[in-house]
């Protein structure tokens, strides 16, 4: 049996070379940064962060994010060889990771440190690498081959993002006193660091197959560009629209930790069942989202994504109105739900963007967009937090701030309807 199981990975190793790389990367990406990236909250808490700070987590990576892509994306549309640019960021985001783990050691402004270097090294993963990445994935895979390579790895990275954060909570959890957790969290940034930097060398085994020509960076390329942007009205929709979506899911991003903390009372291996929650009910549902994008293609599957993110807020309202234990019991099975239909989003959105993006500058127009996402991300989760702040700040300020984030997404779900119908009659003019 054991020995049949490795006669077929073996085949499957040799048949499908491509499909196994991007999984590798997929496992790697993912986790280094859910050994990093799950617990940054908890850590800057650790470090004294108040909860105005803990959204610098997510303001400082995004702004600079929201700087560096446009020159980013023209610069990695002059590349002749994408990959370069995503080996660089990787290994760059690796030697931030591993300065982050000095944060405790920093006598002074120990906050801001670890906000410093945890925003470079999110810039370079999310930022640049990503950007790199979906502009490089179009040269190295096939159009038809692209929704199962897709579903390979993003199967890959669920059932990481399944392990690791249930492993890291664990461990924090068992240790008892305040300086070994401490201690703790700077061997998982190193341990992030040298996942990222190993990826930063074994991304070069993807080949393009289709390498588009590098563009000239000048201030008349440009302007061609930007002009291009602004005739296609299918992409300037899209982002208006997707953009709108993520709002609604930024929003939230603190308030839930802050729900999570200070009023359902969490511990560390708590905080991380959540998650993993997340990534069993989006791995179990990635098989039928990739069977339906086959038959009915992927603009619906999202719909039903954004519909069910609207869910989430009802895990902390109804989860802080129950006594212990049932108030976790709750809170995880409306998160589980939530995250069911969000595989489809996680599958779909980066190949639907690539529908309507021009060809000719995908770098330069995947960087407008997600210079918008980006900035929302930069900007949401404080507004989130600052709406809370404004309704009193206390148990029934974040319930309230909850019931406005589900109107808002059920608003992005609608919009998203509108969406699909636009974009069938585009298309039929089309053809």
């Amino acid at each position: 049996m054991i020995g049949n199981y490795f006669s077929r990975g073996r085949d499957f190793i040799k048949t499908q070379p491509l499909m196994v790389n991007y999984g590798i990367d997929g496992i790697l990406i993912m986790g280094g940064l859910s050994i990093a990236a799950n617990n940054n909250n908890l850590f800057a808490q650790r470090l004294g962060a108040t909860d105005l700070q803990l959204t610098l987590l997510q303001f400082f990576p995004n702004v600079l994010i929201f700087l560096l892509l446009i020159p980013a994306g023209l610069f990695t549309d002059s590349l002749k060889n994408k990959r370069r640019m995503m080996s660089a960021s990787l290994l760059f985001s690796g030697i931030f990771f591993a300065m982050v783990s000095l944060a405790p050691f920093v006598p002074t402004h120990t906050v801001y440190f670890f906000l410093v270097f945890l925003a470079l090294a999110l810039v370079s993963t999310n930022g640049l690498y990503n950007l790199a990445w979906q502009a490089f994935f179009p040269e190295a895979v096939k159009e038809e081959n692209r929704n199962t390579i897709l579903t390979f790895r993003a199967r890959m990275t669920m059932i990481v993002a399944l392990i690791v954060p249930l492993a890291v909570g664990a461990i924090l959890t068992a240790i008892p006193d305040y300086a070994n957790k401490i201690r703790a969290h700077q061997i998982f940034y190193v341990l992030a660091a040298i996942l990222l930097i190993v990826n930063a060398f074994y991304i070069k085994r993807i080949k393009s197959v289709t390498p588009i020509a590098p563009k000239k960076v000048s201030f008349a390329e440009l302007k061609t560009a930007a002009k291009s942007l602004t005739k296609n009205k299918p992409f300037i929709i899209f982002s208006l629209v997707i953009l709108f979506a993520h709002m609604s899911w930024h929003i939230d991003w603190t308030l839930y930790f802050i729900g999570q903390v200070n009023y359902l009372h969490m511990n560390e291996l708590m905080l991380n069942i959540a998650p993993v929650l997340g990534m069993v009910a989006q791995l179990s549902t990635l098989k039928f989202w990739s069977k339906f994008n086959a038959k009915r293609g992927m603009e619906i599957p999202i719909a039903f994504g954004i519909f069910g993110m609207a869910i989430h807020g009802f895990a902390i309202i109804v989860g802080t109105s129950l006594p212990s234990p049932f108030n976790f019991i709750v809170f995880w099975v409306f998160h589980f739900i939530a995250q069911l239909s969000f595989s489809a989003v996680v599958l779909n959105l980066f190949q639907c963007l690539l529908k309507v993006v021009d060809s000719e500058y995908r770098s330069f127009s995947i960087s407008i967009y997600t210079c918008l996402i980006t900035l929302s991300n930069a900007i949401f989760p404080r507004v989130g937090v600052l709406t809370y702040q404004a309704l009193g700040g206390n148990l029934n300020a974040i319930r309230y701030t909850f019931v406005i984030v589900f109107a808002v997404r059920v608003a992005a779900g609608v919009l998203w309807m509108f969406w699909i119908k636009y974009n069938k009659h585009v298309v039929q003019q089309a053809v």
